[in-house]
Order: structure tokens, then C-alpha cells, then sequence
């Protein structure tokens, strides 16, 4: 029997097993499984016995099992290697685990074993998946007001509700494609569609985007007063109404290193209300259209995209926006944040993100006078907003496992999309600090221009479809302290 033929056998022997049933050893990106120094010693004592004095090897074949949606040529992309390459022995096991983690941070597949086999100097490659459940649809049902009390207590309450239901189609068609959808109806109403796709072609290079969204609110959030949002809700009527339509072009080295260059149109309206109570909501307009063109790149090398543990993440954006019919001046945004993950042995890592905006422009309208409480926010200060053109903000943390129950086997369910449950918990404690820039701090605001800080100590549970849910306590540097909900990792 041929070399070739003979890893084929072999290799396919335990595909076929994989895909008859046989359950993977969890992935160490999920935090579940043996070190990746382990790892690369059980894989490099392997090659080392099949083909011994063979300080070169020479890929054979590359196979792939378990993925019985996904395009092959999409994770083909994704390697380093191809079949006809040359690889050293030396380093064969680190270079095989880094492809794995590049496979199993596309976010499709619950996990990735990677398996060789040898002879006479020849490699045979497999990698084993299982694929998850690809279509989410989730259901809107929300209160217009700010919690159940003030809308409990109102007259037209039923009116007050917000209902619909949100759709994303991932791995659409199999090619690693995203399909988001929103029809929401009631008292707030948005439709929206986007269309994501990576990357086309056969190295999967250049991608593409686009989407479109309306959106029609009952309630405005029209100023900030004492740091804290002031809201206006008409008795009939819609105080605000936007819509936005955006296409770009994507470019991908691999799941790690990507690029965007996007450009959107955008049309807003507010009604005579709004600009009579804040007049530099739109600088003195009712309307206003503009195009943003937008560049970004981003470097993810985390072990894993959902709760890493190692690795750093870069990422930068440049934003240019151009109002028609002169509504106000153009504005230059600059973003950029940098993460670092260590692991500081056994069951104890260390995570430091820092992050800040730059905004550029004559004269900004309060709509776009936004810095930390929005997207990004120092703990503990979640009651407030604060206003202005930059910021610098800065977030770390101190994480020790208290306990991995690996993967937990729901009996009674056989699809292996959803019949197991990844359950893990950290212990964290999180120190943040940051810092608004702004001209003024107008109306009553006191935080702008001011230290921010805070301190806590919080429970991560990392588990079903990478999902993390964040219960802290948090004391500012106010002196206030709380109970803060989270769905994400906030570093």
C-alpha cells in the first residue's frame, strides 16, 4: 500500500468515527480543555514515533469531516498550508494548533480536533468538526418605558409595547456568510436588513457588505442634564425618524487580520418639539443628511473570540463625515483600542484593554457629542452618559477559574448542535479609569473633563453558543456602589 493511500485509511478510519458520533475533545478556546502545551507534546511525540529523522514533512493530503454544511473551500482559507507543502518537524505541532484556533474562531463549529498521521516522511492532515445551530430567530417583545412601574401605571399601556422579532441566518449558504433581519413593530418601530460576507473568491480575499435600516421612536433622549440622559415622549407623534442604507468592501487575510472600507448614507428627521427644547440637537435643523466613509482594520490573535485568555486585539477606524446642503461642518473620528491576555499559570490570567476617541470638527451637534456610557463605559457608572468630543478609557482585570464542568450532556436531546452545554465560572476582580475631553461641561454636568474610576469584583459564566453573562459589584469613585447585569466580556 502507498504512503498516500495508507494515511488516507488511516485518517479517514477516524473521520468517519467523528462523524458517526464519536464526541471531540472540547477546544482549549472555550476554556475546556488540557493546555496547548499538552497539546503540542502529544502531537509532536506522535509525528516523532511514525516518522523519526525527518526533520521535514511534506503534506500529503488535508482533510476535513463533520462539516456537512460548510463549504470546504472556506475552511481551506483559513490554513497556512495546503497539500505539497513543506512543513518542519520542530515546529509542525504549534503550527497545526494555530490553525485549529483559526477554524474554530470563524464561530462556526461548537469544536475542532485537529489528527495526523505519518510515514516515511509524508503527512496526513484531518480536521474534525461539528458544526452548530445556524438559525437564530428571536422574538422583540420590550416595555416603551423606562422600566414596568411607569409603564404599568399608564392608561395606554398596551400601546406602549414594542414586539417583532430579530432573525440571523449565520454560515448562510455554507460560505461563512451573515444575514441579520429586524421587523419590530408596536410603539418604537425599525426595519432593517444587512448581508455580510467575508470574503469570496479561492482564497477568500475580498468580501463585502451592505444592509439598510429605518427606524421611527416614540421617545427621544434629546439632552443631557446632570449627567444623566432627559427624555421626551410626545403624547402623539414620532420626535425622531432615521434611516440609513451602507455598502462596503471587506479584505481578509485570514480570521485574524481583517479590513473594511465602508460608505453609508444617512437621513434624519426630529420633530419642532425636539429642536425647540434643545436647539443644538441638529444646530438649529430639523433634518439633516450626510455620507460617512469609514476605514478600519483589525489584528484578533486571542486564543478565542468569546472569552479569551491569551492573545492581544488591535484595532483601529477612521471616519469621515460630509453633511449635504451645508446642515453643519465635517467631522474626522479616529477610534482605537488595544487588548493583551495573559495567562499567569494554573488557574489565574490577566486581561488590560485601553481605548480612545479623537473627534475633530468646528462645531458638533449634541447628537454627536458622545463619548463613554454609550458604546463604551467605565464600570460603574452606568446611570450616566458623559458628553464630549474625546476620550481615553482604560479597563483591566484579574480572573481565577473557579471551576470547569466541561461539557454537560443534556439527556433526552440528540442533536449534537444542542445537546451539550459548556460551563464554565471565573472569579474576576476589574479596576477601570477614564477621561472625557470636552469644551464645556454644560448643563449642570459635572463628570466631563474629570477622573473616572472604579473598582469591583464580578462572576463570569462562559457557556452555550459563546455566551458570557457578567454579575458584578461595582464602587465608583463617587462613592457609589451596585449590582450591575452584563451578556458580554467587557475587555
Amino acid at each position: 500500500m502507498s504512503n498516500r493511500l495508507w494515511l488516507l485509511v488511516v485518517l479517514l478510519a477516524v473521520g468517519f468515527a467523528a462523524r458517526a458520533g464519536t464526541h471531540l475533545p472540547a477546544a482549549p478556546g472555550y476554556a475546556l480543555a488540557s493546555p496547548d502545551s499538552l497539546r503540542r507534546e502529544t502531537l509532536d511525540s506522535l509525528v516523532q514515533a511514525q516518522c523519526p529523522g525527518y526533520p521535514l514533512l511534506r503534506v500529503a493530503s488535508v482533510l476535513f469531516v463533520g462539516n456537512s454544511v460548510t463549504k470546504e473551500r472556506i475552511l481551506r482559507a483559513e490554513l497556512d498550508f495546503r497539500e505539497g507543502d513543506t512543513l518542519t518537524a520542530a515546529r509542525l505541532a504549534k503550527q497545526l494548533e494555530a490553525n485549529r484556533r483559526r477554524l474554530f474562531n470563524l464561530q462556526l463549529f461548537h469544536q475542532v480536533l485537529v489528527q495526523v498521521a505519518c510515514r516515511n516522511g509524508e503527512l496526513a492532515v484531518l480536521f474534525s468538526v461539528q458544526e452548530r445551530w445556524y438559525t437564530f430567530p428571536v422574538p422583540i417583545f420590550s416595555l416603551a418605558d423606562r422600566n414596568f412601574r411607569a409603564w404599568a401605571n399608564r392608561s395606554d399601556r398596551w400601546s406602549r409595547v414594542d414586539y417583532g422579532l430579530h432573525l440571523t441566518r449565520n454560515n448562510f449558504r455554507g460560505r461563512n456568510e451573515v444575514v441579520r433581519g429586524n421587523l419590530q413593530l408596536g410603539f418604537n418601530r425599525k426595519y432593517e436588513l444587512f448581508y455580510e460576507a467575508p470574503g469570496y473568491g479561492r482564497r477568500r480575499r475580498i468580501g463585502f457588505g451592505a444592509g439598510a435600516s429605518y427606524y421611527r421612536a416614540r421617545a427621544l433622549d434629546y439632552a443631557t442634564v446632570a449627567d444623566q440622559l432627559a427624555t421626551f415622549r410626545p403624547v402623539a407623534g414620532s420626535p425622531i425618524e432615521r434611516q440609513y442604507y451602507t455598502a462596503g468592501l471587506r479584505w481578509r487575510r485570514t480570521v485574524q487580520l481583517l479590513a473594511a472600507l465602508d460608505v453609508s448614507y444617512h437621513h434624519e428627521q426630529i420633530s419642532d418639539s425636539i429642536n425647540l427644547l434643545n436647539p443644538d440637537y441638529y444646530l438649529g435643523r430639523t433634518r439633516r443628511e450626510y455620507f460617512d466613509f469609514g476605514l478600519s482594520g483589525t489584528l484578533n490573535q486571542r486564543n478565542t473570540f468569546a472569552y479569551p485568555l491569551t492573545g492581544r486585539y488591535a484595532q483601529a477606524a477612521l471616519v469621515y463625515r460630509h453633511f449635504l446642503a451645508d446642515a453643519a461642518p465635517p467631522q474626522l473620528l479616529a477610534r482605537a483600542r488595544y487588548a493583551r491576555y495573559l495567562a499567569l499559570g494554573g488557574p489565574l490570567y490577566y486581561s488590560a484593554a485601553i481605548q480612545g476617541q479623537l473627534r475633530f470638527s468646528r462645531r458638533l451637534s449634541y447628537a454627536d457629542n458622545r463619548a463613554l456610557g454609550y458604546e463604551a463605559l467605565v464600570r460603574g457608572y452606568d446611570a450616566y452618559v458623559i458628553d464630549g468630543r474625546h476620550y481615553a478609557l482604560l479597563q483591566q482585570g484579574l480572573s481565577y477559574r473557579i471551576f470547569d464542568a466541561g461539557r454537560v450532556k443534556l439527556k433526552g436531546v440528540s442533536n449534537p448542535k444542542i445537546n451539550t452545554i459548556p460551563l464554565v465560572l471565573y472569579l474576576n476582580t476589574f479596576a477601570d479609569a477614564g477621561y472625557v475631553g470636552a469644551p464645556t461641561a454644560a448643563g449642570g454636568n459635572y463628570l466631563p473633563r474629570r477622573l473616572l474610576a472604579s473598582a469591583g469584583v464580578a462572576l463570569h459564566l462562559v457557556t452555550y453558543y459563546d455566551r458570557v453573562f457578567t454579575a458584578e459589584y461595582t464602587r465608583n469613585l463617587r462613592g457609589q456602589g451596585g449590582f450591575f447585569l452584563r451578556s458580554e466580556f467587557p475587555i
